[in-house]
């Protein structure tokens, strides 16, 4: 088995509703946030990859423009858009498109993040 993997960035606004009042992060505030996404599986004899890099973009685009400079809570399924649930969310959309995915890293700064295995 080998995991190849790809990083994607996009810009998001989101507030969360559910924390206290006084939270700083019940006011709407943006995040540059960094995608690594792991596919798992054996290199074709023949070419030699795990998958064109080529196709897993044609794949993310679609699925990244739902999200990138948007109001993250405005997005269905994405009410409350903690790092958590946004991670859980990408994973769905993308499993269903590369079944091959592992893993994903969502860094929603530069220092913190969250790394979901589906």
């Amino acid at each position: 088995m080998m995991t190849i993997f790809r990083q994607f960035t996009f810009d998001s606004a989101h507030f969360l509703p559910y924390v206290a009042e006084d939270h700083k992060c019940r006011q709407m505030h943006g995040h540059t946030y960094r995608l690594t996404i792991y596919m798992t599986a054996e290199p074709d004899e023949q070419l030699g990859w795990v998958m064109d890099f080529a196709d897993v973009k044609k794949v993310m685009t679609p699925i990244l423009d739902m999200v990138d400079h948007k109001t993250l809570n405005n997005v269905p399924g994405l009410e409350n858009p903690t790092c958590e649930l946004l991670a859980k969310w990408l994973w769905d959309k993308i499993k269903k498109e590369i079944p091959i995915l592992s893993k994903i890293e969502l860094y929603e700064t530069p220092k913190s993040g969250v790394v979901y295995e589906g």
